[in-house]
C-alpha cells in the first residue's frame, strides 16, 4: 500500500506543463564532440574527409620527394648500384613514388617503413613502403626493438631485428611521451581538424535549408496562453522533420493551422562568424604541417610579402629539413648491406624554388678569393678532387 501513491502517479498521461511549452525551437546543443585520435580515424577525418589536411600532406609529400645525390668524401657517383635501386625500388613504384608515400605515412601517422627484400647474397634488390598503421615494435627486454610484425586481417609477419644487417628502415618523427612510435603532424591538428569539419558540415545544413536561418513556432491558443498536448506536439514535430526540412523541401510554403505563428530567427553574431572559425581551423592546420597559408589560399593570411617568399620558406623550413633527415636515415641503413661509406643526400640544385640562393651562395663562395678551391668546395657540400686530396 506504500507505492500506491507511485502506482497512481504512474497512470497520469504525461503532458507539457512548463510555462515554456507554447513556444518549439528547433536548436541543436550539448557537450563537444571530438574525433577518435587513432591513426585511422585521425586518416580518415583528416586526409580523405578535410580538403585541407590532404592538400596539405599531398604538398608536403610531392616536394620532398625530391632527387638525391650519392657521394662520397671523393667524389659524386653517377653510378651505382645504390643509386639504381633508389632510381627502381621495385616493380611498382619509381623513386618519386615510393618516397612520396614514405613522406606520407610519416607525415599522417609519424611513422614510416621501409623494406629491404634481399638477394641470395643478401644484397637489397627491392624496397618497399609498409603501412604504418599495419606495424607494430616488439621491444625487448632492454627496451629497443628486436622485431617489427606487420599484420593484415589475421595473418602476422615478424621481421627480426637483431642481425647485423635489419630488414626493416623505421623512421619516426619526435614524440616527447612515447619510445618506439613518432607524433605526427595530423595529430597536432586533430583539433583544428574537427572545427573545419564541424564548420562545413553547419554550411551545408544550413544549405539544405535553402540557406535560411532556423526559426520558432509559436502556438498562442484562443486565450494566448494555452500549450500544445503531447499528440499535438509528436505531431507538429513530424510534420517539420517530414515535410520542411532537408534540400528537397527547400523554399516549400508552410501551412500553419489555428493558433500557430511562425518566427523567422535571422543569423546570430557566431552564425555570422563560421566563415572566419573555419578559416581560422584552416590556417591552423597548414601551421601544424609547415605549410605557409598563403600557399593554400587561405586568406587573410600576410606573413610573407608574396607567394615567391612563402614557397622559399616553405622549402627551407619544412621540406629540406624532412627531406635530409629521411635521406641520412634511408642511407644509414642501406650502406650497412654494403658496408661501403657513402652518403644520399637531396639534390639542392634540382629545386626551382631555391634557385635564386643557390646562385647567390655559388657567387659569394667563388668570390672569396681568401678560400680554396678545396674550402670552397666544402662550403658547397661537394666532394673533394683527387688533386686535392
Amino acid at each position: 500500500m506504500a507505492f500506491n501513491f507511485f502506482r497512481r502517479g504512474a497512470q497520469v498521461p504525461e503532458q507539457k506543463a512548463s510555462a515554456t511549452g507554447p513556444v518549439i525551437a528547433y536548436h541543436g546543443a550539448g557537450r563537444v564532440a571530438w574525433s577518435l585520435r587513432d591513426v585511422g580515424s585521425l586518416t580518415r577525418t583528416g586526409f580523405l574527409g578535410n580538403p585541407v589536411g590532404f592538400r596539405c600532406v599531398k604538398l608536403v609529400a610531392e616536394a620532398a620527394a625530391l632527387p638525391l645525390v650519392l657521394q662520397d668524401r671523393e667524389r659524386r657517383y653517377e653510378e651505382h648500384p645504390l643509386l639504381s635501386l633508389i632510381r627502381h625500388p621495385n616493380g611498382a613504384q619509381g623513386r618519386a613514388e615510393l618516397f612520396e608515400a614514405l613522406y606520407g605515412q610519416l607525415l599522417l601517422t609519424g611513422n614510416g617503413y621501409l623494406e629491404a627484400v634481399p638477394d641470395e647474397a643478401g644484397a637489397p634488390v627491392e624496397l618497399h613502403v609498409l603501412r604504418s598503421d599495419r606495424m607494430s615494435v616488439v621491444p625487448g627486454a632492454d627496451g629497443w626493438p628486436v622485431a617489427y610484425e606487420y599484420a593484415v586481417g589475421g595473418r602476422k609477419h615478424r621481421f627480426d631485428m637483431t642481425g647485423d644487417v635489419q630488414p626493416i628502415c623505421h623512421i619516426r618523427t619526435f614524440s616527447p611521451q612515447d619510445d618506439h612510435y613518432g607524433f605526427s603532424p595530423m595529430q597536432a591538428a586533430a583539433s583544428a581538424v574537427d572545427v573545419h569539419n564541424a564548420a562545413s558540415r553547419w554550411s551545408k545544413g544550413l544549405l539544405d535549408n535553402a540557406a535560411r536561418p532556423s526559426g520558432a513556432i509559436v502556438y498562442r491558443g484562443s486565450d494566448g496562453q494555452a500549450s500544445l498536448t503531447a499528440d499535438q506536439y509528436d505531431r507538429l514535430v513530424d510534420e517539420m522533420a517530414s515535410q520542411h526540412q532537408g534540400a528537397a523541401n527547400a523554399g516549400r510554403p508552410m501551412l500553419l493551422e489555428g493558433g500557430l505563428d511562425w518566427k523567422p530567427m535571422g543569423f546570430s553574431p557566431s552564425d555570422m562568424e563560421f566563415q572566419k572559425t573555419k578559416e581560422a581551423a584552416a590556417r591552423e592546420i597548414a601551421i601544424a604541417f609547415g605549410v605557409p597559408p598563403m600557399l593554400l589560399g587561405i586568406p587573410g593570411d600576410a606573413a610573407y610579402a608574396n607567394y615567391q617568399e612563402a614557397n622559399r620558406a616553405f622549402y627551407r623550413l619544412t621540406v629540406l629539413p624532412l627531406a635530409t633527415r629521411v635521406a641520412a636515415s634511408v642511407s644509414e641503413w642501406l650502406t650497412r648491406f654494403s658496408g661501403e661509406d657513402v652518403e644520399l643526400r637531396p639534390d639542392l640544385d634540382q629545386v626551382p624554388a631555391l634557385s635564386v640562393e643557390r646562385d647567390n651562395q655559388w657567387r659569394r663562395v667563388s668570390g672569396a678569393a681568401f678560400l680554396t678551391d678545396a674550402e670552397k668546395r666544402s662550403l658547397l657540400g661537394l666532394p673533394k678532387l683527387a688533386e686535392d686530396e
